[in-house]
């Protein structure tokens, strides 16, 4: 059974920073620690990836697997798998809201993996999951 898990930070910059931050796919590894490769597959019109490669390794969870990726301009972001090793289903969202020159950014993850795993394991790796990703996007953004 897949849990939805959320999240929000505030980052001191425009939404348009933020999501541009987000959409560059190809720096992840600069700043995600887990992300070891990540290659844009496919992008759509506006330039912004449609189909997204990743290769992870957070020491105990390590996957390789593809998400397709939906834009709403600066504002919000979803994601969905299209395949994986370790998961059987991932659907996530960056929500925007920029308020004054600063953007409250909302995570929000839902997981299933292949494996089985005990529901209170899985929500504190969720938890860490959603901490690290907007601490580090946080960091990134603002240098």
């Amino acid at each position: 059974m897949a849990d939805q898990s959320t999240q929000s930070i505030v980052v001191e910059a425009p939404a348009a920073d933020v999501m541009a931050v987000i959409a560059d796919f190809p720096a992840y590894p600069q700043w995600v620690s887990a992300a070891k490769q990540v290659e844009v597959l496919e992008a759509g019109p506006d330039g912004r990836a449609r189909r997204v490669h990743f290769v992870l390794d957070a020491g105990a969870v390590k996957d390789d697997y593809v998400l397709d990726y939906t834009w709403d301009d600066d504002r919000k972001v979803t994601w969905t798998l299209v395949k994986g090793q370790m998961q059987k289903r991932q659907d996530g969202s960056y929500t925007l809201v920029e308020t004054g020159g600063r953007t409250e950014v909302t995570y929000s993850i839902t997981i299933d993996l292949s494996i089985p795993m005990l529901g209170m394991i899985k929500r504190k790796a969720e938890k860490v999951i959603l901490d690290t990703a907007l601490k580090e996007l946080k960091k990134r953004v603002e240098g």
